[in-house]
């Protein structure tokens, strides 16, 4: 049976879950205007978002553990909708915390369950592929998806960006419908288990490289349309096109990825792809600093498509990196990564508004090039990827969804 026509229709979810999500970078400046708050309480938007999702996933994960898959996605799926829906209608800051906190929570519990389900329906030797088609929607939302909504909301109001991805996610959710195999749940790991298996040296270790990772992206990309503002004087359109750009070089950076840690050690790729980050976000800081705007823009413009392209190479590698460590566990290992993404989103998002209120925009690049820079120290001293059999002590035995597809059950 073909797998990839799920997997395109799991992309593209994942699509209206990234535009959703990155798109309020690019809005930050008129939304925050339109709803009478600062740009570093705007940003706060962002960083409730990604603690909802990054603590709320793995309780969710528990409470959904015996759920079928295919009528676990669609339902989450459905209420991320929702969610969308009331964004749209709000009129204050705070119902528009609470609808963001509601897309958080539903998009914790898709993201993680469509990882899941992308190991479990391909060979072992695919699985970075894979992943890597799921994170494809997540990229490609950045080149079609978060342009497209900053020049919705600059037309038409930021509401309307969130009334269209609504609708994206309405027709996502038809089409997973449509296209995916029931696929009976995998035995349910408790919290005590999760503990355990996060706090394993190498799986912790991984995890910590995640956060740190993505708080430094996340400090400057929070604030990007702040920033371009600031440095080189690009607003409105001009902010669309350089994320499409930007979103452009994601979707190359992602599919290479994949392929990349199917041939190759993902250690040695996330070490690459922290070392390019530390210099590229210092070329970032120093022409930020240094440059006058109409000069700074022709090398900040060409350093963030180069970002895009390398960072977004970091997801699908660090993926690949968790699943060899236990492949038997990857749906646990999958969602706790998942949280730590967040996580560090929130994190960088906290650090960045800190920055913009107490110090200056233009150093973000700065702040960022820090934090890649711990990430990599950390790599470089957790300790390899050990292998462990599920049912060792101190190990819950967890059977992956892909056995569980090997050996289907009845579905309900």
């Amino acid at each position: 049976m073909k797998k990839s026509p799920r997997l395109f229709g799991l992309a593209v979810a994942a699509f209206a879950i990234g535009t959703e999500s990155y798109v309020i970078a690019g809005l930050l400046p008129s939304l925050s205007a339109d709803l009478g708050v600062s740009p570093a309480m705007g940003g706060q938007l962002i960083t409730a978002f990604s603690l909802a999702y990054a603590f709320g996933s793995p309780f969710l994960a528990i409470a959904t553990g015996a759920m079928e898959r295919k009528r676990l996605l669609l339902g989450s799926l459905a209420v991320f909708g929702l969610f969308n829906l009331v964004a749209a209608a709000s009129h204050s800051y705070a119902a528009l915390m609470a609808a963001r906190i509601g897309m958080a929570l539903s998009a914790g519990t898709f993201m993680p369950a469509a990882s899941a389900y992308a190991v479990a329906v391909v060979p072992a030797a695919r699985r970075g592929r894979a992943l890597a088609i799921i994170y494809t929607g997540l990229t490609v939302a950045t080149v079609i998806g978060v342009p497209l909504g900053v020049l919705v909301g600059e037309h038409f109001g930021w509401r309307t960006t969130f009334g269209g991805v609504a609708a994206l996610t309405a027709a996502a959710f038809v089409g997973l419908l449509a296209t995916l195999q029931r696929v009976p749940s995998s035995a349910a790991a408790s919290l005590s288990e999760r503990i355990a298996i996060a706090r394993r040296p190498d799986v912790l270790g991984a995890l910590v490289v995640t956060v740190i990772t993505l708080a430094g992206a996340f400090s400057l990309y929070a604030y990007i349309a702040l920033f371009l503002k600031e440095a080189t004087d690009l607003d409105g359109s001009a902010v669309a096109a350089v994320l499409f750009l930007f979103g452009a070089g994601s979707a190359v950076g992602n599919l290479v990825s994949g392929s990349a840690s199917d041939r190759f050690s993902p250690r040695r790729i996330i070490k690459a792809v922290l070392v390019s980050l530390i210099v590229l976000f210092s070329i970032v800081a120093l022409s930020a600093g240094l440059l006058a705007p109409h000069a700074a823009r022709w090398v900040i413009v060409p350093s963030l498509v180069l970002w895009g392209f390398i960072g977004w190479s970091f997801p699908a590698a660090q993926q690949a990196r968790l699943v060899a460590m236990e492949p038997k566990l990857a749906p646990i290992t999958l969602s706790l990564n998942a949280s730590a993404i967040y996580l560090g989103v929130s994190v960088g998002a906290a650090l960045g508004s800190i920055m913009v209120a107490h110090h200056s925009v233009a150093r973000l690049g700065w702040l960022a090039a820090a934090c890649e820079l711990l990430a990599f120290a950390v790599l470089a001293f957790s300790p390899k990827t050990r292998r462990a059999r599920a049912g060792d002590k101190g190990e819950p035995a967890v059977h992956s969804e892909a056995e569980r597809v090997e050996n289907p059950e009845p579905a309900a």
